[in-house]
């Protein structure tokens, strides 16, 4: 180590007079020390106060600057040495130095930076900010022939991509157009891992979505799954699984979408149709999930559902009711809750027997399907009043509903049920309906519903509450009044804060209940004639008309 003392000793009183082969000497000591003993070594230059010296070595006429970087890059393996080599100011020489041809230069350079700056977002911001993106995709394309640079750039990628702040600065560069070309030539699983790595973050941008569709990236990952999809090898399942996971991120961005749906007649969409069938599991959920994906527009699910593609999400489903994969049961759920948002899709899918397809999963202890499950009722019968009879009467799909409803655990899960429950009432208008809610004890949750903190879940419990009031009143009164109903709309109708249409329909009900004895008791307890009095003055006209209407009912009956 004395030989490590006196290199420290010699470069802190270096100039720009030394001579090459001296400093080269000592450069080459502390690059021997730090292979022994990296460490302690990084203490010791620290301590010497060398760290400064180096920022003024690193130009690049100097025949050193390669090995300078090299022991920048070494030290900054230590966690303990990283703020040290910024309080040097190393980062803005090391930066100039990226703008540099000799590739050993390059190389080392790009370590620096890397280990300096890894897992800090304050000092990779700070690369972002003096502009190293555009550079290093620039390095990528020229030395795509260098194995250590190419890597040393991805491995940067890698970091950098993981904040937004860098995909905009990605998005203006030939990135995707590189990493695809790139991508092509690899034959190595570990190196087409690795830029797998980059091209995930960085296709979470809709942009370079975009960008990476038009480079050529879906072909590429089209012949990884037809290469690795009947495989057992490990490193062909990762390959399958990472293809198939970046393909559907790739159809999340609208404009990308589209481009691969070419109106449903495009080469990728009709492969993305093969995967539903396929015995992979990987793949029946790619493509299943791709399917949720293309159905983002009106016109891509009417073009689908008319050409069969419910079919085949059924017979998905269906190989997977008993014991089944809880991921794949989840994307074909999403692909037919999407697929049923356009109004011409519902009677159509109901006719194919899709809530019947649905139901099978109503003993599903897991969430995420719950969610999905009730999400998809819930589109089919809008507005079908037929069907939303026919389920409204299965006592065991409202009694499930009801049990949901109680799952604090699952907020989602509990808000689906409440507004699936609701939905069976509005679009049913059926006393069959309301008597069957009623007999399960589903009306403590409706009127649960409309304290909801969202003003869509409140109308809609409200709406609901309404027509049980008109066509089964007799039947609800007890639930309601144990459910505190009255009180609950004074609180509404005297809070500033309730919305007009929240307003309105409380009073619409609040007309509805007193044709019960006890519920008119109640309400004639609570002096609901002085909040709905000061109502006639509401800026909403409705609400002031409604107001003066349920202010005359109210007197009538008092």
């Amino acid at each position: 180590m004395d030989n490590l003392s006196d290199a420290l000793k010699k470069l802190k009183i270096t100039t720009t007079d030394s001579t090459a082969d001296s400093l080269e000497g000592c450069l080459d000591c502390l690059l021997q020390a730090l292979a022994q003993n990296n460490t302690e070594t990084s203490e010791k230059i620290q301590k010497s106060g060398v760290l400064q010296v180096f920022a003024s070595l690193l130009t690049p006429q100097s025949s050193c600057t390669a090995k300078v970087a090299n022991i920048i890059a070494e030290v900054a393996r230590n966690e303990f040495m990283r703020n040290p080599c910024v309080d040097a100011g190393l980062i803005p020489p090391l930066v100039q130095l990226l703008n540099c041809k000799d590739q050993e230069v390059l190389l080392q350079t790009g370590r620096a930076l890397g280990n300096i700056c890894y897992d800090s977002h304050t000092l990779q911001s700070q690369l972002i900010n003096m502009g190293v993106i555009p550079t290093l995709v620039k390095l990528l394309g020229i030395h795509c022939q260098n194995a250590a640079l190419t890597e040393m750039c991805l491995v940067a990628f890698g970091n950098l991509a993981e904040l937004e702040s860098s995909k905009e600065q990605f998005a203006y560069t030939n990135i995707a157009e590189e990493l695809v070309k790139l991508f092509k030539k690899q034959i190595e699983h570990d190196k087409k891992e690795m830029i797998f790595e980059v091209l995930a973050p960085l296709a979470e941008n809709d942009v370079i979505k975009l960008q990476l569709v038009e480079a050529g990236l879906v072909e590429c990952l089209l012949e990884i799954v037809q290469k690795t999809v009947d495989s057992d090898k490990e490193d062909d399942v990762a390959e399958l699984k990472t293809a198939s996971d970046l393909m559907v991120l790739l159809l999340l961005g609208d404009e990308s979408m589209q481009k691969l749906f070419e109106g449903g007649k495009g080469s990728v969409f009709q492969r993305v149709l093969s995967w539903i069938p396929s015995n992979s599991h990987q793949l029946q959920l790619a493509g299943a999930l791709a399917i949720a994906n293309f159905a983002r527009n009106d016109g891509n699910c009417i073009h689908m559902v008319d050409n069969g593609i419910v079919q085949k999400l059924m017979d998905l489903l269906d190989r997977h009711v008993e014991d089944g994969n809880v991921t794949v049961q989840h994307a074909a759920l999403s692909a037919l809750r999407n697929l049923a948002i356009p109004v011409v899709n519902k009677a159509k899918m109901l006719s194919a027997g899709v809530a019947e397809a649905v139901l099978k999963f109503l003993r599903s202890e897991m969430p995420p399907v719950q969610f999905k499950l009730l999400g998809t009722l819930r589109m089919l019968i809008d507005a079908q009043a037929e069907a939303a009879e026919q389920l409204g009467k299965n006592a065991k799909l409202v009694e499930r509903l009801v049990e949901w409803c109680e799952a604090k655990d699952h907020a989602g899960v509990m808000g689906e049920s409440n507004r699936l429950l609701s939905a069976l009432i509005r679009h049913s208008k059926s006393k069959d309906v309301i008597r069957t809610i009623v007999q399960s004890g589903g009306i403590k949750h409706l009127v649960t519903m409309a304290t909801s903190e969202h003003v869509i879940m409140q109308n809609e419990a409200l709406v609901a509450l309404a027509l049980i009031a008109a066509l089964e009143l007799v039947t609800a009164e007890k639930d309601l009044e144990n459910a505190q109903l009255v009180q609950i709309l004074h609180r509404l109708l005297s809070d500033d804060r309730s919305a007009p249409e929240i307003k309105y329909n409380s009073m619409v009900l609040i007309c509805a209940l007193i044709g019960s004895e006890p519920l008119q008791k109640e309400v004639q307890s609570m002096a609901f004639l002085e909040v709905v009095s000061k109502l006639r003055s509401h800026e909403n006209k409705t609400v002031a008309q409604q107001a003066s209407l349920t202010e005359q009912r109210l007197a009538v009956e008092s």
